[in-house]
């Protein structure tokens, strides 16, 4: 038998600081490059060059304002009071608005948007946030349930496969994919028994693959990313020119403001593509810098959820920093090359307010996750069971 002191549960803790510093510092280095990265396209195309950046300050400032209070609220009652299941309707009624005509903002084949007085919102973004709050809710409320598959599997998994749908509707597979597997971690943290687990990964396979090969656009990345001088001018040419603007950056950069080939050589470069600007302009150390800051994010964001006190922060915990995280991941494994394009935006760094507002309400609530601790217990390899199947990765209330 060995030991493990823990706090009491609902002892709170001060902030988290590193956890905080490290969110910052991502948000300031991200207005830097956006504002490095977007002068003269927002020149170009808006006859102002701190067009795009302006309004991000401003997505910024309503976030942080979203931050505090997220960061402080009372996770209990406000989920309480807040009913997760009108969440999910409201969010599932939202993501229908796109597809409806006069209402709908369609972009290069893509229904993702609709229309709030001058401004656009991406109604997918939200189910970032929310289905990782809906899924905690519920296998928490669960727990007792997940041996049987009509009461405690399906309802999660149908809100899931709903919100899928929606999103394919939109012509948006790649964030249908993103969500999805984001989802399967957590129903497989949750301790769901892995014939139910893998069923579902082998429902959803075909699927991605008929979505896949049914839309020409898609067929042609895939076919570009595992031969590249297929379409060089074509499918490929995007991603071809992010991996040149990355080289160019050299191990130095060439210095804040001063990129040259983010001018003309990667379309939407403010978007999707905005971390091979940020490379070509800071080199390898930037490049390592940022990965230093965001590994900090990660490993003290699992650390709140690993602290966590009950199930429901736990699986919340992990699944807003996983979400994060393989989104960061996803982005810059497409600007480099490594893994066929898809519409993933870089947290933090990309253009648009849905995108950077979701963030900064997901970050508050593991800020907020890591002002409590756990449990004062003692025990051993087999004690503190939370789910049905004991190998799940918050069964003992030890601290990392």
């Amino acid at each position: 038998m060995y030991q493990f002191n823990v706090e009491k549960a609902g002892h709170r803790r001060h902030v988290d600081h590193i956890l905080v510093a490290s969110i910052f510092f991502l948000i300031g280095l991200g207005i830097v490059t956006l504002y490095s990265s977007s002068y003269v396209y927002a020149e170009r195309f808006f006859e102002d060059g701190l067009y795009l950046i302006s309004r991000q300050v401003i997505f910024v400032a309503v976030g942080m304002a979203l931050f505090f209070i997220f960061s402080r609220i009372n996770l209990d009652i406000a989920r309480k009071w807040s009913l997760p299941g009108l969440f999910i309707v409201g969010t599932a009624i939202l993501c229908i608005l796109p597809l409806l005509p006069e209402v709908g903002v369609t972009k290069n084949g893509a229904a993702r948007w609709f229309r709030i007085g001058s401004e656009t919102f991406q109604p997918s973004e939200l189910i970032k946030l929310v289905l990782p709050l809906y899924l905690a809710h519920i296998f928490d409320k669960k727990r007792d349930q997940l041996n049987s598959l009509t009461t405690g599997i399906l309802p999660p998994f149908f809100i899931t496969i709903i919100f899928i749908i929606l999103i394919s509707l939109q012509n948006n597979f790649s964030t249908a994919a993103f969500i999805a597997v984001n989802a399967i971690l957590i129903f497989y943290l949750a301790g769901v028994k892995r014939r139910y687990f893998l069923s579902g990964l082998f429902m959803f396979l075909p699927f991605a693959i008929l979505l896949v090969l049914t839309k020409e656009h898609r067929f042609r990345r895939l076919i570009s990313y595992l031969n590249p001088n297929w379409d060089p001018h074509g499918a490929g040419y995007q991603v071809r020119a992010s991996i040149m603007t990355i080289a160019s950056g050299g191990f130095w950069g060439r210095g804040i403001g001063h990129g040259i080939r983010k001018v003309s050589s990667v379309p939407e470069i403010q978007s999707d593509f905005i971390f091979s600007a940020f490379a070509e302009e800071t080199g390898f150390l930037g490049v390592c810098l940022f990965f230093v800051l965001f590994g900090i994010f990660v490993a003290r964001g699992y650390r709140a959820a690993m602290r966590a006190e009950d199930i429901y922060r736990r699986l919340l915990a992990f699944g807003l920093v996983t979400e994060i995280m393989s989104q960061t991941l996803t982005n810059i494994a497409v600007v480099s090359g490594s893994i066929p394009a898809t519409g993933i935006p870089l947290p933090f760094f990309s253009a648009g307010g849905s995108s950077l507002l979701t963030t900064l309400i997901a970050v508050s609530v593991i800020v907020n996750i890591s002002r409590s601790q756990g449990k004062t217990a003692s025990f051993g390899p087999s004690e503190m069971k939370f789910t049905q199947r004991s190998d799940s990765w918050y069964s003992h209330d030890s601290e990392v």
